[in-house]
């Protein structure tokens, strides 16, 4: 009988959903009320810290998991291998970004990273068990089938990037097209004759809209296409230090290379040290990310800035808009880049 009346009071404490609905706001909202994050108004905050304060509710992590059937927790996924994961800075910045707005809405996040087949299932069953809330994925390769698994168990998730342009799934991606055509056009502003492209993993979409960029200025300023100026690589170091001496070996004449990333053109840049030519005197070098390794290169490195801790905080946006059950506005959102010129173009 006491376990009983222990059940019965327990069930009878207000959620943060009836605060929600009393105060005719999202889930979402509420926590970002309840953890001081600045982006409510003041209306808002006022209408929800009545809604509290009437049902009497208390924001304690464990009653809210408990009484909202939630784990208070998101994971992110990257389904890449732990070596590119610590490698990359692309990835630390997107986690910065995730981690920095979750925390705003005191929700933990669960890191993960699922590079094989089977451990893409095992996360699937995992997170179909309510341990999570939602799924963030970053770095989704063309043929990943982690996002349909989810979406097939109902679990709310939000990509970084795209698979295709066709994309449908909740994503936020750069616009790596536009970055592209900006690079290859200051390469030829500058003056350049034979410009060469060292591309990302070709599996992977945001690889393939670089490589259309390159295409695309190259046919807008009137160059023709030369396949030998194209090598292809995987967004890594070494991918970009065997793509270069590829390069050379074929066009020997060329005087500039747009890189696929950052630390692709970390790579081809030793190779070129190695092969006596000169960064910018005889090869012009510009890379894609805009990370500290393009600021600490010598010489520093020109790139293509993309924001992105600020996409990883707008996709948890969109993931956690998705969890509290509010409308998204579009499948996807695309944020601009930018150029940021240095010494080696």
């Amino acid at each position: 009988m006491a376990i009983a009346r222990h059940r019965a009071g327990r069930e009878r404490r207000p959620t943060l959903e009836q605060v929600a609905e009393r105060a005719g706001v999202g889930r979402g909202t509420v926590s970002r009320v309840i953890n001081g994050s600045p982006r409510v108004s003041d209306r808002t905050r006022v209408a929800v810290e009545a809604a509290i304060a009437d049902l009497g509710y208390v924001p304690h992590r464990a009653a809210r998991a408990l009484a909202g059937n939630r784990a208070d927790a998101v994971a992110l996924v990257v389904p890449e291998p732990e070596t590119r994961l610590f490698a990359e800075p692309y990835f630390a910045s997107i986690i910065r970004g995730v981690s920095t707005e979750l925390a705003e809405a005191d929700i933990q996040l669960l890191l993960t990273l699922s590079s094989t087949a089977t451990e893409r299932e095992r996360f699937a069953q995992y997170a179909a068990g309510n341990r999570v809330d939602g799924v963030l994925l970053v770095s989704v390769h063309g043929e990943d089938p982690l996002p349909e698994l989810l979406a097939e168990n109902g679990i709310p998730a939000v990509m970084n990037g795209r698979r295709s342009a066709d994309e449908s799934f909740p994503h936020v991606d750069g616009d790596n097209v536009g970055g592209a055509r900006a690079a290859v056009r200051h390469l030829l502003e500058r003056g350049a004759a034979a410009v060469a492209t060292i591309t990302g993993s070709r599996d992977m979409y945001a690889a393939q809209c670089r490589l259309d960029g390159y295409y695309a200025e190259l046919a807008a300023s009137g160059v023709d296409e030369d396949e030998g100026l194209v090598a292809h690589g995987d967004f890594s170091e070494e991918g970009g230090y065997r793509a270069m001496y590829e390069l050379l070996g074929r066009r020997p004449g060329l005087d500039a290379v747009f890189c696929a990333s950052d630390l692709t053109a970390a790579g081809a840049r030793r190779a070129l040290r190695e092969a006596g030519r000169s960064v910018p005197g005889d090869v012009a070098l510009v890379g894609f990310d805009d990370s500290a390794i393009a600021r600490h290169m010598d010489p520093p490195l020109t790139s293509v800035r993309q924001p992105t801790e600020e996409m990883g905080r707008a996709m948890t946006r969109a993931l956690l808009a998705e969890i509290a059950g509010e409308p998204a506005a579009a499948p996807g959102l695309i944020l601009p880049t930018e150029l940021v010129r240095r010494a080696s173009s």
